[in-house]
């Protein structure tokens, strides 16, 4: 009989993020990924969303490395939080990791691992896993598969990807090794990438947006052109490069990430571009519209970012008017389109044009659609099928497709965060559950936790209500207040006669507890938290946040 093999959800399986999953073999972990997840609008205050690190942390002595599939943030930017806690090598394409390395090194934890570069193609031993990278073709570059040779057969994790067949860098997804593998050791189990299941077709090639970019470019030739999309999509930003290059214009480029990013991917020769052609944002002025080109982050609409600053008219570099055109080349993360509806607006109120993907086709989708993900299901035939990757939503679409495909119904399984399954002699199975809660991030504290996260909610949707005074307790009497402080339940100079009433009301009360012989602060406050909870809520139907404040003398 062979050893087992178990695989861990940690983040990923029912939200786009937190991508994060871990393979145990020979009692040895490796760990595929360890991204981060935007927050919800509800998670007020959160800055970023990570995996629950739980099992790691327990197991920190077993993981002999991390495997990281490409370079964004939902893969890659958890790395920088887990290393606070762990130390482990990480294993991908330099792109990849010198995505993941700008994150490490601005925490200062480039100590606490080592980065090894793979090349396409090449199969290595981590540990005691077998570990091949098959290119894969996806929004940024030099993206991986991989596959895993272990004793229970091939596992294929298909990382980010889809099937371009004309990619701006010709790197495409290596089709025939699957394909080989498949035809003659077969493939065991896959794990596949579902953000794009329920989407009919092909997703279009990345060459097209560029072929609608430069029309653009000849379209607004007259004018100045600020583009915005994800930092880490070289190519994108690439083919925005050379339609400015071909209309005569300078390129400046705006956002820290943008800065890096571009500079890694010359360094790397993905972009051959003389030096001669950017210009520093602080001679934008010295530029006619028509002959510059500014590439900015804030696609996303982040708070901060350089296009935010520039819509709330509140850049100290330039603003916009008349006569720039700005092309979001980029689609909204869901949960993101508020924001995203919010800079456009204040692009256009500031008098500028505004193209995005909802009126031209200036965004190509990484992830494959229906049409690709039925291709790879041909090619692979696995004998085992779970979904990753996306929603619930998702991961149940792209199981259908799988059965579609000739999949065998029982062999397909639809995991969730937190599930573990064991691939044995017998087949697959769910065999236990570990800990994979939201761990949520807010400045550099680690994890602000469910209550915290409740408490916002409750100041954000009531307000709150504070009630202090200050009592006699050997006396029974009250020798101060009860005085009511409100933010957000009523607006205190407008509802004097209601506090007054309020505070004649817990007075009451308080001084009933007191003759009853309560004279402990924590029975006093639970009086007055009853009683003003009560009042508030007989008055207004509303339930804010009470906090009682009593003091003895």
């Amino acid at each position: 009989m062979a050893a087992p093999v178990r695989i861990y959800f940690l983040g990923g399986l029912g939200e786009i993020g937190r991508n994060c999953m871990v393979l145990e073999q020979d009692n040895k972990l490796l760990l595929i990924d360890c991204g981060l997840m935007f927050p919800d609008a509800d998670m007020h205050g959160i800055d970023l969303v990570l995996p629950d690190f739980t099992f790691l942390i327990e197991n920190k002595d077993r993981i002999v490395g991390c495997v990281a599939t490409h370079g964004h943030e939902d893969h890659v930017g958890g790395l920088q939080f887990l290393l606070r806690e762990l130390e482990f090598p990480i294993y991908g394409s330099a792109v990849t990791l010198g995505l993941a390395r700008n994150r490490i090194e601005e925490a200062g934890l480039l100590k606490h691992t080592s980065l090894m570069t793979v090349r396409d193609g090449e199969r290595i031993n981590i540990g005691p896993f077998d570990v091949e990278f098959l290119p894969v073709t996806h929004s940024v570059p030099h993206a991986h598969a991989i596959i895993v040779h272990t004793p229970q057969g091939v596992i294929v994790h298909s990382g980010d990807f889809k099937l371009d067949l004309t990619p701006v860098d010709n790197r495409r997804t290596d089709l025939a090794r699957l394909g080989e593998l498949a035809s003659t050791v077969g493939i065991r189990l896959l794990m596949c990438d579902s953000t794009n299941a329920e989407e009919h077709g092909h997703a279009p090639s990345e060459k097209s947006v560029g072929a609608v970019l430069r029309q653009l470019f000849y379209e607004h030739r007259d004018r100045r052109i600020i583009t915005a999309s994800f930092a880490s999509h070289i190519h994108r930003v690439q083919q925005v490069i050379e339609a400015a290059l071909d209309h005569g214009r300078k390129v400046c480029l705006m956002g820290r990430s943008m800065q890096k990013n571009i500079a890694l991917a010359i360094d790397l020769k993905l972009i051959d571009v003389p030096a001669s052609a950017f210009v520093d944002v602080e001679h934008v002025h010295d530029y006619k519209p028509e002959d510059i080109c500014i590439i900015s982050t804030g696609s996303q609409g982040e708070p901060m970012s350089a296009l935010s600053l520039l819509s709330r008219g509140e850049s100290r570099w330039f603003k916009v008017g008349e006569d720039d055109t700005i092309i979001l080349s980029s689609h909204a993360i869901p949960g993101n389109e508020g924001n995203v509806n919010r800079v456009i607006d204040g692009l256009m109120r500031a008098g500028a044009k505004v193209v995005h993907s909802g009126i031209a086709d200036v965004h190509a989708t990484g992830h494959a659609q229906a049409d690709e993900l039925k291709t790879y299901h041909s090619i692979l035939r696995p004998e085992w099928f779970v979904p990753v990757h996306g929603e619930f939503r998702h991961m149940r679409a792209h199981a259908e497709l799988a059965v579609v495909m000739g999949a065998d119904k029982d062999k397909v399984l639809q995991a969730t965060d937190g599930d573990v399954l064991e691939l044995s002699d017998d087949g697959l199975a769910f065999v236990d559950k570990i800990p994979a809660n939201y761990l949520f991030v807010d400045g550099i504290v680690g994890d602000v936790g469910q209550g915290v996260l409740r408490d916002r909610r409750v100041l954000a949707e009531e307000g709150v209500v504070v009630i202090v005074a200050t009592v006699d307790a050997q006396n029974h009497k009250v020798i101060t207040g009860p005085e009511v402080i409100t933010r957000g339940w009523v607006y205190a100079p407008e509802a004097d006669s209601l506090l007054d009433e309020a505070e004649a009301h817990i007075a009451q009360k308080l001084v009933a507890a007191l003759d009853d012989g309560i004279n402990d602060i924590d029975g006093l406050e639970r009086v007055v938290r009853k009683a003003a909870g009560k009042f508030v809520s007989d008055r207004t139907k509303r339930r804010p946040m009470i906090v009682p404040v009593v003091m003895t003398t």
